[in-house]
Order: structure tokens, then C-alpha cells, then sequence
């Protein structure tokens, strides 16, 4: 019997975006659903999982008055905050210090919460391109995430993203061999941008304890549940078996029209292939 535990990411209920204030603040730069996220974790109870994941502008909603909307949550749930997603450019230097601040008030969010993971997606393409050492400031940045996630008793993760400079199965391999952080992969966008989520997932085997699941179609291009598309998570989840894989899947759906369907049809899929 496989020793995982299954989430979900509350990302699916309500339009995704940031926090305006982000662009003359870069300390409040974080990411959230806009959406009721006592619904959403009622619902993914109700699913059948076990464990939520919040984006870092949703749980530090709760800073003032230390998380008590969130906390009677998950109590009334009975779910357990596995783990808070954040992000940070990392390449800019002037700005590093306020980024990681912000990535320090989510892990402390998350500890204060009874969290296991911090997870961080970026690296920013530059308008005028990649240049060099770009690649080497985003390493610096990671271990420094690991140092705050290690301080907070978190795991922190690498989650690499379309768009940022970490796509494809080359630059994931050349972040890794640049530090010491853990790699969350997620099968859709490593798929989307050439890879073969299954084959990376073997090739990093021992940088992952966690990660997350996500279906993807091709034409229209389009995030789905897990259990539709061209991102081929049946043999994601026998590769994991085949490596030895304990821990928490998280299912993410960033946009669908009925996010109970979506997070149903998901857990279906995962625990037909455990």
C-alpha cells in the first residue's frame, strides 16, 4: 500500500491573480485567489481530501489577528495546511532582501498553522532576455528560502513555471545542480514546456517529497483535472510508486467552471492509479 496523503490546492475557487499593492511594494507582492477560501476548504473536504494548500496572499490574510478565520477552518474541516505557495523574482538584487521578507512572513504563516511545506515558484524572464547570471542569483535566492523554511521547520520546494526561467528539463536540471532546495514538480507545466513529467520525476527522485498534480491540454491549451489532457499523470503516479515515493500529492487546478468536479474527478484519478 502507497504511503501517500492526498490535497488540494484552493486556487480553483475564485479568479486567480496579486496583490495590487505588489507593484509599489514589493514586500506585499503575493499571490491569492479571490475567492472565499472557507468555501473552498469545506468543499475539499468534502471531495474526500485530507490536506489543503493556500497561495502566501490568502493565509497571511489572517496576520493581525494570528490566522483565527483560518485556523476555526481548518478545525471545522478537519484538513490539514500541508503547504503555501509564494514566489519571488530572485534575479533582482535591489529587491531580494524585500522578496525573501515576504517568503519569511508565509513560512511563519505556515509554521503558526501546523504546515509541512513552503513552496516557491520563479526566476524572472527579463525583458531584454536571460543574462548571464541570472541562473546563479536564482540559486542564491532558493537557498535562501531553504535556510527560512528550514528555520520555520518547513521543507521548501522549487516549483518550476511557464514563463519563469526555469521551464523545460535542461534549465531544471541546471537549477538543481545549483542548489540544495527540494524540486516540486508540476506535471502540467513540465509537460507543457517539452518535458516528460514521469522521466523528470525518476531523474530527480531524490529531491522530491512533494509535489504537484495537474492535467493540461494542448490545443486549446488549457490547465484540467488530472484525469483528461496531454500531460500523461497515470504514468507520473507508476513512476512514483516505482521510486518509493511516501508523502503528500497535491491535486491543482488553476481555472475550471466547477472546481467540485474538478477536485472529484482528480482524487478519483490519483487514488485508481495508488
Amino acid at each position: 500500500m502507497n504511503e501517500w496523503r492526498y490535497a488540494y490546492h484552493a486556487n480553483c475557487w475564485g479568479p486567480l491573480g496579486g496583490n495590487a499593492v505588489g507593484v509599489t511594494s514589493i514586500a506585499q507582492l503575493t499571490y491569492r485567489t479571490f475567492g472565499d477560501m472557507a468555501l473552498a476548504a469545506r468543499e475539499i473536504a468534502a471531495a474526500g481530501y485530507a490536506g489543503i494548500e493556500f497561495f502566501d496572499g490568502n493565509i497571511l490574510d489572517g496576520e493581525a489577528d494570528d490566522h483565527a478565520a483560518l485556523r476555526a477552518t481548518l478545525e471545522e474541516t478537519g484538513l490539514q495546511l500541508v503547504a503555501v505557495y509564494g514566489g519571488a523574482n530572485f534575479i533582482f538584487g535591489d529587491i531580494l532582501d524585500e522578496e525573501l521578507d515576504r517568503i519569511a512572513r508565509a513560512a511563519r504563516a505556515a509554521q503558526a498553522l501546523g504546515g509541512e511545506h513552503l513552496v516557491v515558484g520563479g526566476g524572472a524572464t527579463r525583458v531584454s532576455g536571460l543574462r548571464h547570471g541570472d541562473f546563479e542569483s536564482l540559486a542564491r535566492g532558493l537557498d535562501r528560502v531553504v535556510t527560512i523554511a528550514r528555520t520555520c521547520g518547513l521543507r521548501a520546494h522549487y516549483h518550476p513555471h511557464l514563463s519563469t526561467i526555469v521551464e523545460g528539463p535542461e534549465a531544471v536540471r541546471r537549477i538543481l545542480a545549483m542548489t540544495g532546495i527540494g524540486f516540486c514538480p508540476d506535471t502540467a507545466h513540465l509537460a507543457a514546456a517539452g518535458g516528460i513529467p514521469a522521466e523528470m520525476v525518476r531523474e530527480h527522485a531524490d529531491r522530491i517529497s512533494y509535489i504537484h498534480l495537474k492535467g493540461w491540454r494542448r490545443e486549446p491549451f488549457t490547465f484540467t483535472p488530472v484525469d483528461e489532457g496531454d500531460c500523461d499523470n497515470a504514468a507520473v503516479l507508476q513512476t512514483l510508486k516505482q521510486i518509493g515515493y511516501r508523502g503528500w500529492i497535491t491535486n491543482e487546478l488553476d481555472l475550471w467552471p466547477d472546481p467540485v468536479d474538478g477536485a472529484r474527478r482528480s482524487l478519483a484519478f490519483v487514488r485508481g492509479h495508488a
